[in-house]
């Protein structure tokens, strides 16, 4: 075999290919063919294992984009346990004027690996994101927000639909529908719009006021009623609730103000079994769709 001149730009080219990452000893030079230096011989190269004329290799370090806002506040908050439709939803304390640059500085990850969704604004010290089908059921989720960050659970897979059709509520839980009752809807004039909504609260007991979406106790639609086992699903006063008076009509006939009337007992079971961020889907109504920018209607758009 010939020998090679070492430290010539052939020696170079076959040491690199012959022994990237070894060190490089008397013998393995020899292995090579290569002409070993000799005893007491100044270094090649002195100052260093680099080769002459080339670049060494420098670790790429991410760089964290800088966020332009103070530290947000976070929803759904740190430790707490929501639905597969709940949204990320992050508000400013100013306005945003560059979007871009707020997006990137916020991070969405899952212990189920990365996730496809987007950024949707709901003004400008709010801004909003979602995957882009409903959370797997049973991960968790970190958001990082400039200085604030938050890690919260995703829990069971609950999906509620509710079909005027066939005047029923379907609970499913993990895929498997395990309860199924008699409702009523919104009657004409106040018919339940269609579309897929999110659990907002519970409530044991409360006060439901027809004043509150603009009719007069003293109009012939008026109300003010104690009410019980209440799931708010939207801000415009849609909720799951117990309705006694009328469980005549429940299964057969709509006679509610928009809401999804069922007995006290379906009532109290939804309440124990329904959670923040859960979905519920109306279909087959006469009510058009559901009104974007409700506040409880991210996936309709």
């Amino acid at each position: 075999m010939s020998s090679v001149r070492f430290g010539s730009a052939r020696f170079r080219t076959r040491l690199r290919r012959a022994l990237t990452g070894a060190a490089v000893t008397v013998a393995s030079v020899a292995a090579l063919g290569l002409a070993a230096p000799q005893a007491g011989a100044v270094p090649a190269w002195p100052g260093g294992p680099e080769i002459p004329g080339e670049t060494p290799l420098v670790p790429t370090v991410p760089i964290t984009p800088v966020a332009n806002f103070s530290a947000p506040s976070v929803f759904p908050s740190a430790g707490s346990v929501v639905g597969v439709a709940q949204p990320v939803i992050i508000n400013f304390n100013e306005p945003i004027d560059d979007r871009q640059t707020a997006e990137q500085a916020i991070s969405v990850t899952t212990t189920n690996g990365p996730l496809d969704g987007h950024f949707y604004w709901w003004n400008d010290s709010q801004v909003r994101w979602r995957p882009s089908e409903f959370w797997p059921a049973n991960i968790t989720v970190t958001v990082s927000a400039g200085d604030t960050t938050s890690s919260f659970d995703i829990g069971d897979r609950v999906v509620v639909t509710v079909d005027d059709a066939t005047k029923e509520l379907s609970f499913e839980r993990n895929g498997e529908v395990i309860k199924t009752m008699p409702v009523s809807l919104g009657k004409p004039g106040f018919d339940t719009p269609n579309g897929t909504y999110i659990v907002a609260e519970s409530n044991r007991e409360m006060v439901m006021d027809s004043e509150t979406i603009g009719i007069p106790h003293d109009d012939p639609e008026g109300y003010l009623l104690d009410v019980e086992y209440a799931t708010r699903f939207s801000n415009s006063g849609l909720f799951v609730h117990a309705a006694p008076w009328s469980e005549w009509a429940q299964g057969s006939q709509n006679v509610s103000h928009g809401c999804v009337n069922v007995s006290t007992e379906n009532g109290a079971w939804f309440y124990d079994n329904i959670k923040r961020g859960d979905a519920i889907i109306v279909v087959n109504t006469a009510g058009g769709s559901a009104r974007q920018g409700d506040g409880l209607t991210d996936w309709n758009f």
